[in-house]
C-alpha cells in the first residue's frame, strides 16, 4: 500500500503573526509530536469548512479567535491509520486571550531567535522550519 492508497485525514493549520512579527506556535500535548512545537490546528470534522475548523481549532488550542485568510500551502504527514493532509492558512487574530488549552501544553508568540533555537534543539515538529522557510512565513523579527 502506498500513500495514495492510505485514507486521508483532512487537517488545517494556522500561520498567525502578531503586530511585532512573531509567529504563533503551540507545544503539542499529544502524539504525534508530543512535546514538540508546531503551528496550531487540527482535524476538519465532517461538515466543517476549512475556515470553520481553523477558527474552532485555534479557539480550543490557544484561546484566540481568528479569521482564516488565504491558503499558504499544504503538507502530508503519516498518521496511525492513513495520512494527515494539512492545509495551512494565514489567519488573523480578532479576539480572545492567548492561553494553552485542549491539545496544547503551551502556546506562545515566537520571534525568529527563539524559533531558530527550537529548530536547533530538535523541538519543532519534523520539517516545520524547512516548510515555513519555503513558504516565506517565518517569524518576521
Amino acid at each position: 500500500m502506498n500513500d495514495s492508497d492510505d485514507p486521508m485525514i483532512r487537517c488545517v493549520g494556522a500561520v498567525v503573526h502578531d503586530a511585532d512579527g512573531r509567529l504563533l506556535l503551540v507545544q503539542r500535548a499529544n502524539d504525534p509530536g508530543r512535546g514538540q512545537w508546531s503551528l496550531p490546528g487540527g482535524r476538519v470534522e465532517p461538515g466543517e469548512s476549512d475556515a470553520y475548523a481553523l477558527a474552532r481549532e485555534l479557539r480550543e488550542e490557544t484561546g484566540l479567535e481568528v479569521l482564516a485568510g488565504s491558503l499558504v500551502g499544504s503538507v502530508s504527514r503519516p498518521a496511525p491509520t492513513g495520512h494527515f493532509m494539512i492545509f495551512d492558512y494565514v489567519a488573523q487574530v480578532v479576539g480572545g486571550r492567548l492561553s494553552a488549552g485542549d491539545d496544547a501544553s503551551d502556546a506562545a508568540w515566537v520571534d525568529l531567535v527563539t524559533f531558530t533555537g527550537l529548530d536547533r534543539d530538535g523541538l519543532l515538529v519534523a520539517e516545520l522550519a524547512a516548510t515555513l522557510t519555503a513558504w516565506q512565513v517565518l517569524p518576521r523579527r
